[in-house]
């Protein structure tokens, strides 16, 4: 599964945003990047996810993070999603799921699109992931732990 990527670069995307603006994974080269996949916008357990990376957003731009979000759906979906809870990062569309397959994040149980977020260094590798469907919320604190972690002297 996605722990392959760990130590090696991070597989580059373009990828449209909520606002239809293309995103790519190298625009950020010479940040960290907290890359979180999820199944699906306005589910519970994604917006309870989104929420806490939302809440937590300012400790990750002290840190020099920037935070993005992919799933499989659309931009307009995004968009209805970020503004509904006023979620101040991008949130990228994987329409075919390319993105989604390059970082290997596969399905939970047979059936649920993957929910896996991964930190990546300002040298574009891939620091730490970690997948979890039924803990949406633990994302974001394994996430602020590696950050804080790269941002050590």
């Amino acid at each position: 599964m996605s722990q392959t990527l760990t130590g090696n670069v991070a597989p580059d995307f373009a990828l449209p945003d909520q606002d239809g603006r293309t995103v790519k994974l190298s625009d950020y080269r010479g940040q960290p990047v907290v890359l979180f996949f999820y199944p699906q916008d306005d589910s519970p357990g994604c917006t309870a996810q989104a929420c806490s990376f939302r809440d937590q957003h300012q400790v990750f731009a002290e840190a020099g993070a920037v935070v993005l979000g992919i799933s499989r759906n659309s931009s307009a979906s995004h968009w209805r999603f970020a503004e509904k809870h006023r979620l101040p990062y991008r949130l990228l569309a994987d329409t075919d799921g390319q993105a989604q397959r390059s970082y290997g994040v596969t399905k939970s149980l047979g059936l649920l699109p993957g929910r896996v977020t991964f930190v990546i260094d300002g040298n574009g590798i891939v620091r730490h992931s970690y997948a979890s469907q039924l803990f949406p919320q633990r994302h974001i604190d394994e996430a602020l732990a590696v950050i804080k972690s790269l941002a050590l002297p």
